[in-house]
């Protein structure tokens, strides 16, 4: 692709997303509520202050969730190709999902899946 061509598309590309946040912000309805800038629990009224402290548990799991989540997206494109792939894209993916089992394994003996 030519410079300058990029240069324009990539212009073009910041105008229009501009435009866009400034029209939004320009025709959209506007209302001023105390009410509007409190957090929303499921209507129920805040106690206190929002910035508390959350058990580390649910952290562990968001992050085990994403780390098996993006592993499990690379199954779908070795999906698409493992006729042409024969033996050696099946040895590949069997090691690919032995160190996915190792990693739910030490997961596992660690206690990073119990709930306390």
């Amino acid at each position: 692709m030519d410079s300058s061509l990029f240069i324009t598309v990539f212009l073009t590309g910041i105008f229009l997303v501009c435009a866009g946040l400034g029209i939004a912000l320009l025709v959209s309805p506007k209302s001023f509520n105390s009410q509007k800038g409190e957090p929303y629990e499921c209507g129920i009224p805040t106690h206190g202050t929002s910035w508390m402290q959350f058990k580390v548990g649910y952290y562990l799991y968001a992050i085990l969730y994403l780390m098996f989540d993006v592993e499990a997206i690379f199954l779908f494109p070795w999906a698409t190709v493992v006729r042409q792939l024969e033996i050696s894209g099946l040895i590949s993916i069997l090691l690919f999902l032995l160190f996915l089992g190792l990693g739910l394994a030490y997961a596992w003996k660690k206690g990073a899946l119990e709930w306390k």
